[in-house]
């Protein structure tokens, strides 16, 4: 009787989908820097290609109510 060899595939782990998602991120800045005509990105260009929606503090705002 032969056995198969154990399977190499896994299901992947929390830890692994979060490192697979920076690993894609780290990808779109490296893209977007390569695109970029300036030197360095800004933070808001870093956030918008991040896909964050940063609240910006500003004096007697609200959360949600002002940049």
């Amino acid at each position: 009787m032969r056995v198969a060899p154990p399977s190499t595939a896994t299901v992947p782990t929390e830890q692994d989908r979060v490192a697979l998602a920076e690993i894609e991120l780290c990808g779109e800045l490296i893209i977007a820097a390569s695109a970029a005509d300036e030197e360095r990105l800004s933070a808001d260009r870093i956030d918008e290609v991040l896909r964050v929606a940063a609240e910006r503090e500003t004096p007697g705002a609200g959360p949600g109510r002002g940049r």
